[in-house]
């Protein structure tokens, strides 16, 4: 199964957007990690 397009670019630019990383950064980290770093700005009160 793979992860959906639509989400990961959602993703790749909600913590871009929040972090200031590059592409490359974003994508090199495991799915788990992405996903715990959204969790983790969300629970700043950020936008999403």
């Amino acid at each position: 199964m793979t992860y959906a397009t639509d989400r990961l670019y959602g993703e790749v630019a909600y913590v871009a957007y929040h972090f200031h990383w590059g592409l490359d950064d974003i994508l090199d980290l495991e799915h788990a990690d992405r996903r715990r770093f959204v969790a983790e700005i969300n629970a700043l009160g950020g936008p999403r």
